[in-house]
């Protein structure tokens, strides 16, 4: 959103309120600001107030498009009661963030994205993969700014494919076959408590917060290769499970197994309107899953 100016406050006399203007297009004009220049590394931002004069809008809206950019790392010192300041290492902010970025571990790129995905009034998050624990340890700082009160949506949806219990694995498995598969049991078990935990984080905003939020579930026949997030019909993360021979203690007995480190996984970013490359991988990304969810996944219960 650029903001025109013949619509800026003149003389200290504050402008219409347009209600409508949500926080991420206040981040997204901020941004371009700061990634032009025009507002510069170690500078302080304007004051809030002064901020949300010229946006018109409320000083709550201002405050969250701030939040957004500080997790972005564009932003360093954001309160409620002096200005923020543009962070100093800008070109680690855009290596982290920007189009085109360089891959990062699914455990640092994944939960500033999602954080920021929750600044929108309807939040949609589709993600597969072979466990939830990588989507669990990323929301947590999304559901901080929430109960923070930093970020409020009105709405909550989250579509989660995971491989079903009864499918032979690709991986994780033991390395020799067994009649027995503690392998399969313990990556069922991570698969049931993860899954049951995101759906209780997800819906106690209900009760704390009164927003609406579904939480679906869906068994895949397979081995996901990749895993795969999609956050607002706007961006598509994409990892690879790269797999590795090792030997692990379970139940007591040691093994050898094929397994992924998932939360290691590096993950590409992709995002729609950053040119014909990325926005095309964002909608086949999720044709490809609305795919997969609407035929050949079946109900999945998180249970033994």
């Amino acid at each position: 959103m650029v903001v025109d100016p013949k619509h800026a406050s003149v003389n200290g006399r504050k402008r219409s309120q347009r209600p409508h203007t949500s926080p991420r297009e206040v981040a997204d004009e901020l941004r371009a600001r700061i990634r032009s220049g025009t507002l510069r590394a170690g500078q302080r931002m304007p004051t809030q107030a002064r901020l949300a004069d010229e946006f018109g809008v409320e000083r709550g809206v201002v405050r969250q498009a701030l939040y957004l950019l500080q997790t972005e790392h564009l932003l360093t010192n954001v309160s409620k009661g002096s200005p923020a300041t543009v962070a100093r290492d800008l070109g680690l902010s855009r290596a982290l963030t920007g189009p085109g970025a360089a891959p990062q571990p699914t455990m640092v790129a994944l939960g500033p994205r999602i954080a920021t995905a929750f600044a929108a009034p309807h939040v949609e998050i589709d993600a597969l993969c072979l466990t939830s624990v990588s989507l669990n340890l990323a929301i947590g700082e999304g559901l901080r700014q929430i109960h923070a009160g930093r970020l409020n949506p009105a709405k909550i949806d989250v579509r989660v494919l995971l491989p079903g219990r009864d499918i032979d694995l690709a991986f994780p498995v033991s390395v020799e076959d067994r009649d027995d598969d503690p392998v399969h049991e313990r990556w069922l078990a991570q698969r049931n408590a993860q899954g049951q935990v995101l759906r209780h984080n997800l819906l106690a905003l209900r009760a704390t917060h009164g927003i609406d939020v579904h939480v679906s579930f869906r068994a895949l026949p397979f081995t996901p290769p990749v895993k795969l997030y999609l956050l607002n019909g706007m961006e598509a993360l994409f990892a690879y499970y790269t797999l590795t021979r090792r030997k692990e203690e379970i139940d007591h007995e040691h093994l050898e197994l094929y397994d992924s480190e998932g939360t290691q996984s590096m993950l590409f970013a992709f995002e729609q309107g950053a040119g014909l490359r990325d926005t095309t991988f964002v909608e086949q990304s999720h044709l490809w899953f609305n795919a997969l969810w609407e035929t050949i996944s079946s109900e999945l219960a998180l249970t033994g």
